[in-house]
């Protein structure tokens, strides 16, 4: 089946933010038991996107965590969108890479004991990586953007798109200088390939 018979917009509107105004839709994929939610700008003129997939976290997005990059990555994103002045945040609901919020907190628990991300991940019974990027490519689709820079330091998120004939080009994201976040980056550099190599400092927005 097709990814767009699966696809649907369920609600749009206007949003302003501290980066500027954005279209925010919501839209479901499947029989997902949550919808998820795009910020976009921009789209209507000639330039090539900018394009963030960024997978749910509320401990970064939301309470502002240094034990990840998560929310650092959300801010650049949509302040590089707003500076170029065309693109998207596809705003995916797999928290904790598809285990959900409680299983992150189990997990978590596991780091404080020496275990890094992953092999947290594995003492649980759970995938290093349980996301799934359809959802996003769908609306990619529904967007019809054939060719973007997608803003990532995750080689797996550029062969998605790829894989789906979308011409990318990447652009590394800032990760966060926080102490306690270097082992969490060191972990996806050294195990998943993720560009993490040099802990960039934030800027102030």
């Amino acid at each position: 089946m097709s990814p767009m018979c699966k696809f649907r917009v369920t609600a749009a509107t206007n949003l302003p933010t501290r980066y500027g105004l954005f279209r925010f839709e919501s839209f479901r994929y499947g029989n997902a038991d949550q919808p998820h939610v795009a910020l976009s700008m921009g789209l209507e003129s000639e330039k090539v996107p900018l394009v963030r997939l960024h997978s749910e976290c509320m401990s970064g997005d939301v309470f502002g965590s240094v034990r990840c990059d998560c929310g650092d990555q959300l801010q650049d994103a949509m302040n590089r969108i707003s500076h170029t002045g065309c693109g998207v945040v596809i705003y995916l609901r797999q928290e904790g890479r598809g285990i959900g919020i409680e299983k992150k907190i189990e997990a978590y628990a596991l780091q404080e004991s020496g275990l890094d991300t992953i092999d947290a991940n594995l003492a649980l019974g759970l995938p290093v990586d349980g996301r799934c990027y359809d959802p996003a490519l769908a609306y990619l689709s529904y967007l019809g953007i054939q060719d973007c820079v997608l803003l990532t330091n995750n080689p797996d998120k550029v062969a998605a798109l790829h894989d789906y004939g979308i011409d990318t080009r990447r652009e590394p994201l800032n990760s966060s200088d926080h102490a306690a976040c270097r082992s969490y980056l060191e972990t996806k550099r050294m195990r998943m390939g993720h560009d993490c190599e040099i802990f960039r400092v934030m800027t102030s927005y």
